[in-house]
């Protein structure tokens, strides 16, 4: 699935998890990365990370009615009532975006949905919401851009990566 982009082919294809490591090279975030078979769900990952350190977390992608899209970010096992997220970030109507507007935008499959994706969000389309209390753990685990391997990473470098995709995230307290 991932690889080069031939001549030809289209340009906008979703970044790689070697493309991703090497933006964080770049900017001088050093992680840490598990392997593992892949995990669709919280409850497969408690099952199978062992003594893994840090926050555990779980990214939720959505939409309003008009059309405006959220990331969510919080500890996995962090309840995340709809209506009042709805209340907290001023929109309306949120449900999960579909998979296809997932792929398009974070250019990422369910199953492994990660803040690490939104160095695919050249657009800058979604809203990044990161829970207060998850910045509170060091380190951070999330995907790479797939369901296969976990990443270790320190909350500051965190949102030193988001904001070098050209987001500016809102932190609230989601308890």
């Amino acid at each position: 699935m991932w690889g080069f982009v031939a001549e030809g082919q289209a340009a906008d294809m979703p970044k790689s998890p070697d493309d991703l490591f090497a933006k964080l090279k770049e900017l001088g975030i050093e992680t840490k990365t598990y392997t593992h078979p892949p995990l669709f769900t919280v409850e497969e990952s408690q099952r199978l990370r062992g003594d893994l350190p840090g926050g555990h977390c779980k990214s939720l992608f959505f939409k309003d009615k008009k059309e405006k899209y959220w990331l969510v970010v919080t500890l996995e096992d962090r309840p995340v009532d709809i209506k009042l997220l709805e209340s907290r970030l001023g929109s309306a109507r949120l449900s999960f975006a579909r998979p296809e507007r997932l792929m398009q935008v974070l250019g990422v499959i369910p199953g492994s949905v990660t803040p690490f994706a939104l160095i695919n969000d050249t657009e800058r389309q979604v809203t990044v919401i990161l829970d207060q209390q998850m910045l509170e753990h060091d380190p951070l685990n999330y995907h790479p851009l797939h369901n296969a391997a976990t990443t270790a990473i320190a909350p500051v470098d965190l949102l030193k990566f988001i904001q070098s995709c050209g987001h500016e995230p809102r932190v609230i307290d989601l308890s």
